[in-house]
């Protein structure tokens, strides 16, 4: 029961520790949650809506009396003090917490190679990138170390790395689930999320995890549906818009094969698809990185080596306290954002970048909203490649950052999105497809996802025939 599969799953992150995808996992606490939740259900108390759903937590969300590090050494050894809402949320449903998962340190990037702690290997080509920043829960899922995670996505950071591992992982509505607990990256784009094998078990834990906090002045009092209720009523008459702007260069073409595979698919299923135009997208990279840089910048300078984490020993002054921690223990491309941050909000650039990048983020959203009038679901690509190899880009920043270029625009407009796996390319990668929905409409997002896993002839040949992980 309850405990064999907990054994199991320890025994698989033990086996495939070289993948790097845990910084810390709990063999005795997860072991004694599962025997205590088998002695509830043996009993016939009520042991939860989750109970013995083995979750892998992303290392930015806190848990009480564990570290916290965000894959950075400025936090190597900080213990948190309390359960993020999500955590509490998981723990009061039965859920079992096994363990930490990897990610880029502070969530600041697209591939797990910026972890303080080493990168996290893709399980279909460990010379290849897992994704990111949550690279370590959604290898986690794919390699069965888990049931699900909880990673948080700013631009991407849950579907980027659930596309090149090939599962289900979802970002949702801004506010929709409590932010307290995740320490911040982008206050106004952060989002905790989950990733699964399946689309039943992502909408069961956003289900549990979702819902109006009053730790959070960010989180919303929509009301939750019961997500895992409806995944199977799809509505017939849905209409799907396929933004021109996403299918132009820089788009690999067996992805795009694909993803017109999956249109086709719709179409004969009596879905409408249409073209649509969301102008303003072409600027969604540079805005996002304006403006995330610029809220890192405000975050990120609680970390100076005063109140907690790590600091230099012996400075002469206050100063070089400051600035020799953080030149110590944030790594490069965190000092890179904080700068990018630092310059963007400075005298005599404010305007010229931060003012202008929030009054283009205003006219993204408004494309979506605009969109949204005539359509029901938004289909794109997810990444514009299957997993890159593993330095290929670090070299290249506006390379590297041009993986989020279908991602980006959820979160500036704050709705919900989805990766769907849709089967493999040529060299056995996994390839993804992103459908986007409305404000508070997960609801759909799940119904199109379980329709594609269940009905999809391409993905039921990847599971069957081309998974290899």
């Amino acid at each position: 029961m309850i405990v064999g599969k907990v054994e199991k799953y320890l025994r698989n992150i033990e086996e495939k520790k070289s993948l790097n995808a845990f910084l810390e996992f709990f063999p005795e606490e997860s072991i004694r949650k599962a025997r205590e939740l088998e002695e509830k259900i043996l009993s016939g108390k009520k042991a939860g809506k989750l109970a013995g759903l083995v979750v892998a937590i992303k290392d930015n969300i806190a848990i009480k009396n564990k570290r916290l590090t965000c894959a950075s050494k400025i936090l190597e050894n900080f213990i948190s003090l309390y359960d993020a809402t999500a955590i509490e949320r998981l723990l009061k449903e039965g859920a079992i917490i096994i363990g930490k998962t990897n990610l880029d340190e502070f969530a600041m990037g697209s591939s797990n190679e910026n972890s303080a702690f080493g990168t996290v290997k893709n399980p279909f080509d460990t010379l290849r990138v897992p994704g990111g920043s949550s690279g370590g829960s959604a290898v986690s899922v794919a390699v069965e170390m888990c049931d699900a995670a909880l990673g948080s996505d700013t631009g991407g950071s849950i579907r980027q790395p659930a596309a090149f591992c090939g599962v289900f992982g979802l970002k949702p509505t801004y506010g929709r689930v409590s932010r307290y607990g995740l320490v911040a990256f982008a206050s106004s784009f952060d989002c905790i999320g989950p990733i699964a094998r399946d689309t039943e078990t992502l909408a069961k834990i956003l289900e549990v995890i979702s819902g109006y906090d009053e730790k959070d002045s960010t989180s919303s009092s929509q009301p939750v549906p019961k997500f895992s209720e409806t995944i199977e009523n799809i509505p017939e008459s849905l209409r799907f818009g396929i933004p021109i702007e996403f299918f132009k260069e820089g788009l690999d073409d067996e992805i795009k094969n694909r993803i017109f595979e999956v249109v086709e698919f719709l179409k004969v299923n009596k879905f409408e698809v249409k073209e649509i135009s969301l102008p303003h997208l072409k600027y969604s990279i540079a805005d996002y990185y304006l403006l995330t840089t610029a809220e890192a910048s405000s975050n990120l300078s609680r970390f100076d080596g005063v109140k907690y984490g790590t600091r230099i020993n012996n400075p002469k002054t206050i100063k070089e306290l400051y600035t020799e921690t953080r030149n110590e223990y944030f790594g490069t491309e965190v000092k890179r954002r904080i700068m990018l941050g630092t310059f963007v909000l400075s005298a005599g650039y404010y305007d010229a970048y931060y003012l202008k990048a929030q009054k283009v983020r205003r006219l993204i959203q408004n494309d979506f909203i605009e969109a949204f009038q005539n359509v029901d679901l938004i289909i794109s690509p997810t990444t514009p490649t299957t997993a890159f190899k593993i330095g290929e880009k670090t070299d290249d920043p506006l390379s590297m950052y041009l993986s989020d270029i279908y991602t980006t625009s959820a979160n500036l407009a704050g709705i919900p999105a989805i990766n769907v796996p849709v089967g493999f390319d040529s060299r056995g990668l996994p390839i993804g497809i992103q459908f986007m929905s409305n404000f508070f409409k997960e609801e759909l997002l799940f119904q199109i996802s379980y329709f594609i896993e269940k009905k999809f002839n391409k993905i039921k040949k990847g599971i069957n025939n081309e998974h290899s992980g």
